[in-house]
């Protein structure tokens, strides 16, 4: 049963989640031609998205300074009122909306390999949320957007930063793109609340995409993602997982991120 949260409803609206209660919730079959959904597919996608609201409200209200949301589905991909991509409800952008409706600057950084679209859809004429997607962009890649000259509606220019990166993209074109623009960006934008889309995805193991990220790249970003938080936004960090679909490389880039977290750096081959 989806709750009748005001945020769910702020993001997806009362439509939307009537229909995936009672049209999809219980059921097998296919939203689309990129998602399907099986009987507790409402009920896992609502538990992700109110699981990533509660986390945003434990650190707004002070509770606690930073979170990971482990959950499944992904939702970077769900727009307002539609699902797509494996996603049916778009958990970083419920909790960005209830931090937006306290009146918090909010960045989301979001390092899926495919572009966050439903993201950046929601939160197209925020100028006062500032969404970073850095991404495989190119034909033939989901979902088709994503493109550098995509910057925000009338009067939140440049509050939309899109990152387009090419076929086999390693760990020195990511960490130059955090380093050179994502890091400034940040800076300037001054948010309150960090929000990342962590996806792991871009690694060379994956089977879905043609970039060359590896283990200790994926490191290299979280570290940097929690540096800029404590020095940003007062340690305040939530972290939601998207697309990963190697699960070597998705468990490793999970504990990498945990680690950095916690204040711990990645062990060394030698001290393993």
């Amino acid at each position: 049963m989806i709750a009748a949260d005001e945020a769910l409803v702020r993001v997806h609206g009362e439509d939307y989640l009537a229909f995936l209660q009672n049209e999809i919730a219980g059921r097998a079959g296919f939203l689309n031609a990129d998602t399907y959904y099986v009987a507790p597919s409402v009920e896992l996608a609502a538990r992700a998205a109110g699981g990533t609201l509660a986390l945003s409200r434990a650190v707004l209200d002070g509770a606690t300074s930073q979170g990971l949301a482990l959950v499944r589905p992904p939702g970077h991909h769900a727009e307002a009122r539609r699902g797509k991509g494996f996603c049916l409800l778009n958990n970083v952008a419920v909790a960005a909306a209830e931090a937006r409706s306290r009146g918090a600057r909010v960045a989301i950084v979001d390092f899926d390999v495919h572009h966050g679209d439903g993201t950046q859809q929601l939160f197209w004429a925020d100028p006062k949320l500032l969404f970073i997607s850095i991404h495989r962009y190119g034909p033939g890649v989901y979902p088709g957007t994503g493109a550098a000259s995509e910057r925000g509606g009338a009067g939140a220019e440049g509050a939309t930063v899109n990152l387009p990166l090419p076929s086999g993209a390693d760990q020195r074109c990511f960490l130059e793109a955090f380093d050179g623009v994502i890091g400034p960006t940040l800076a300037r934008f001054a948010p309150e609340l960090l929000l990342v889309s962590a996806g792991f995805d871009a690694h060379i193991d994956d089977p879905l995409c043609d970039t060359s990220l590896d283990d200790e790249g994926y490191d290299e970003i979280c570290a940097r993602l929690c540096e800029w938080a404590d020095v940003r936004c007062g340690g305040r960090l939530i972290v939601a997982l998207e697309g990963g679909y190697d699960r070597g490389a998705l468990s490793r880039g999970v504990v990498a991120l945990v680690r950095r977290m916690l204040g711990r750096r990645r062990p060394r081959a030698e001290d393993s």
